[in-house]
């Protein structure tokens, strides 16, 4: 079963992250920032760490969308 755009901790997040190539670039407060190059094309995602708490849907959506990648990479 999917998880859909719920339930996803920065843990399941990351794992994406690294599976497609992204890198820890820096980390400034409590924001990871991961980085991949495509194509010339430079992509970085925030990526808020608090802890195992998981992030609203709107959260995940806009890393989603920070990504570049699909929908179907990230097994939804």
């Amino acid at each position: 079963m999917t998880k859909g755009v719920f339930n996803w901790t920065y843990k399941d997040v990351v794992a994406v992250l690294r599976e497609h190539k992204f890198h820890l670039n820096y980390i400034d407060s409590s924001h990871h920032y991961y980085t991949r190059l495509v194509s010339g094309r430079l992509y970085q995602v925030s990526v808020p760490f608090h802890g195992s708490k998981v992030f609203k849907p709107k959260t995940f959506k806009s890393i989603i969308a920070q990504s570049g990648l699909t929908r179907g990479q990230w097994g939804l």
